[in-house]
């Protein structure tokens, strides 16, 4: 085990602030054996989209192959009739009228999907699941163009397999996934990652250029329910910008005392690119998607709270510094200072990872194929960790980009806004749970309809249960209840929060089982084992 870093040490190789006192991560106490908990928040995915056959793959000559371990249970996915006969044969779709169909390996750079709070709530058209292409789709084509249903708004009905999503599909054979997982409400990347980080998207407490992408919450206040990029970020753009009020799980880490992090790729202004490129402007190339941005603003949910914003993206003072309160940072990193910090022997408890835009699977700036990259590498180097025998990784998503799927999640938590669609003008669900904004004397806040579409969750751990799918109900916030249960004592945000109504993650683990140092590595660009190892 290495060594405690003690506040001593860590004053001793900085300059300015005194850190807040904590403990070495692997000594704080914890409900479960897990002692650190990793978590790379992806973009715009649906469940179908990645897993909808699942365990099933076409495994056509000159592709990654994937073949069922003995026993791997089943989703639920594209049935037969959903394949064959689709609602969304629908002729109200027009010309994007279609079934279902497979995304060759060939065709992994696709069109980016329709994925705002309105349009995916009139996909959905009152759970008939039956006007995506009308709703939410776009027009191919992607590198291959057949077949012709891609050239129009039926595109939305593409989905990939165990060919593509190699990585993927072998995690879930290994290790623990769930069916029946949602965006915590419907709408865009920064609903998702406000929602991820605080179950909260009411309480815009200050707005700038407009109010693009907010609505009325019908108490006075706004809720965000679209892309504004944070206040006050210095590579925020000209378009509407806001700030939230409110808690989110970084403020009762901090409170605890509880190393943390959110790891975002491109947060680091002083990079140099090998293009020469820096600064906000830094970009990477990929030979699938070509030349993109690295760092997206409206990516980086803690900007968009003045207790854990860094809107200058100062640097930490140290790499022993990462994840401590004090330091200016303030918890808001560069993906690649997570690395550097596991690698000096400073692993935060509680880590959050973005990455470069190229990796981060969001369609037209990304791909399965290069979001595999980062998550096998991600995988494979906490397995190279003396911590793994306690570590969890957390794969999730932002939104379902507007990507079919069948399932239509509990509606939670209703809404009655102009903005909503799901079971007629201005209404979305009736007689659910009534949630409040962050002013507790309101008795429901709008514009925060959910759950929201189904997407992919997988956990990879030596804790993780084996070969299993969980059909337990999550969403985004059940990864903020599991921290608060491990590492809080139960504590929540409240607030009107969702992980006060969520169930956590804990049904994909067993911490009953017999941990081995078996470790699982895979082929960073095909998805497919390089070891021989079991499943744990």
């Amino acid at each position: 085990m290495r060594q405690l870093l003690s506040v001593c040490l860590v004053s001793a190789m900085v300059t300015g602030p005194v850190l807040t006192p904590v403990a070495n991560a692997a000594n704080v106490k914890t409900a479960t054996p897990i002692k650190h908990i990793v978590i790379i928040f992806g973009e715009n995915r649906s469940f179908d989209h990645y897993f909808g056959t699942y365990p099933n793959a076409l495994n056509p000559k000159g592709e990654p192959q994937f073949h069922a371990l003995p026993n791997t249970p089943t989703v639920n996915g594209l049935s037969n009739a959903l394949l064959n006969n689709n609602p969304n044969l629908n002729p109200l779709n027009g010309s994007g009228a279609a079934n279902p169909f497979r995304f060759d390996r060939s065709q992994a750079n696709t069109q980016d999907m329709d994925h705002d709070y309105t349009p995916e709530q009139l996909a959905f058209d009152g759970g008939a699941m039956d006007l995506f292409p009308a709703n939410t789709g776009s027009a191919g084509p992607p590198p291959d163009a057949p077949p012709a249903v891609v050239l129009t708004t039926g595109q939305v009905m593409g989905y990939f397999d165990g060919n593509t999503v190699t990585a993927l599909w072998n995690y879930a054979q290994h290790y623990a996934m769930s069916d029946n997982s949602y965006s915590t409400n419907f709408g865009p990347s920064t609903v998702g990652a406000i929602n991820f980080i605080s179950g909260q998207t009411n309480g815009v407490v200050k707005h700038i250029n407009g109010t693009g992408g907010l609505v009325a919450d019908g108490n006075g206040g706004l809720t965000l329910i679209g892309d504004p990029d944070p206040l006050n970020d210095v590579c925020s753009g000209g378009g509407t910008q806001a700030q939230m009020g409110g808690k989110n799980i970084g403020d009762l880490l901090n409170a605890a005392g509880i190393t943390w992090g959110w790891f975002g790729g491109g947060f680091n202004l002083n990079v140099v690119n090998p293009d020469g490129s820096t600064g906000c402007n830094r970009q990477s190339t990929s030979a699938i998607v070509g030349t993109q941005g690295d760092y997206v603003p409206h990516h980086t949910p803690f900007q968009y709270y003045a207790s854990t914003a860094n809107p200058t993206h100062a640097r930490p003072s140290s790499v022993k510094t990462i994840g401590y309160s004090g330091d200016p940072a303030n918890h808001d990193y560069d993906v690649e200072d997570f690395f550097a910090a596991v690698q000096a022997g400073n692993f935060p408890a509680v880590s959050f990872l973005k990455a470069i835009s190229i990796h981060d699977a969001h369609p037209g700036n990304s791909d399965p194929l290069d979001e595999q990259e980062f998550v096998v590498k991600v995988a494979n180097f906490l397995q190279g960790q003396p911590e793994w025998a306690n570590t969890a990784l957390v794969l999730l998503y932002d939104d379902s980009d507007g990507w079919y799927d069948h399932q239509l999640g509990q509606i939670v938590n209703s809404s009655k806004s102009p903005a909503d669609a799901l079971t007629g003008p201005g209404s979305c669900g009736s007689g659910a749970t009534a949630l409040p904004g962050i002013n507790p004397a309101t008795t429901h806040a709008q514009g925060r309809c959910g759950y929201g579409p189904r997407q992919p969750l997988l956990v990879i751990s030596p804790w993780a249960k084996h070969n299993f799918v969980d059909h337990s109900a999550t969403d985004q916030t059940s990864v903020i209840r599991f921290i608060e249960d491990n590492w809080l004592g139960g504590q929540r945000i409240g607030q009107g929060s969702f992980d006060g109504i969520a169930d956590s993650i804990i049904s994909l683990f067993d911490f009953r089982q017999t941990v081995t140092n078996d470790l699982y590595i895979l082929n960073e660009n095909t998805g497919e084992p390089v070891n021989t190892g079991s499943s744990n």
